[in-house]
């Protein structure tokens, strides 16, 4: 009985020899624990288990082995600079529509580096509020600068109904 004890023991000690050779982790990490540290898989110093260097991937580290992926870009990893979306331009009316003036006009402010075109939507209304129509124009503007632009009604017949112009306050980037 007791050689059969000692097989035992020595099969168990083999068999947790090769699992820590071929890198089986008991612990925390790859194998899909989601932080809670259950769970164990296989793991490799010579894999990278991280989908942030493939390109498009998001990045998720769950172990706490403090080694940072991301470099000093914030950039997820990908070691370069990320490029900033342009902000929105801010719009302001300097005057509405009338039978002299078919437009409204309007001043739109880039508030960026680089000069952008912007997509401006006024809303022509009638006394009691309600939209008579909906127009968009886009506008380039300087970087840093103001630019002043007309957005036309487009439809005479509109004209004699228009009480009010209301711009959207932020025109988004066109392109």
């Amino acid at each position: 009985m007791n050689s059969r004890g000692n097989t035992l023991r020595l099969t168990a000690v083999s068999a947790l020899v090769v699992l820590a050779l071929t890198g089986f982790s008991t612990g925390r990490g790859h194998g899909g624990g989601h932080g809670d540290g259950g769970g164990g898989g296989c793991s490799s110093s010579s894999q990278n288990h991280d989908s942030s260097s493939s390109g498009g991937g998001t990045h998720r580290d769950y172990d706490d082995d403090d080694d940072d992926d991301y470099g000093t870009s914030g950039s997820g990893g990908s070691g370069g600079s990320a490029s900033m979306s342009p902000q929105d331009a801010t719009v302001e009316l300097v005057g509405c529509a009338s039978a002299k003036t078919p437009y409204a006009t309007v001043e739109v402010t880039n508030p960026n580096a680089s000069a952008g075109v912007f997509t401006v939507t006024v809303t022509f209304r009638d006394s009691t509020g309600a939209e008579v129509v909906s127009r968009s124009e886009e506008v380039d503007v300087p970087a840093n600068a103001t630019m002043t632009a007309q957005v036309d009604v487009e439809d005479s017949t509109n004209l004699p109904r228009i009480a009010d112009c209301a711009p959207d306050p932020y025109a988004p980037p066109a392109r």
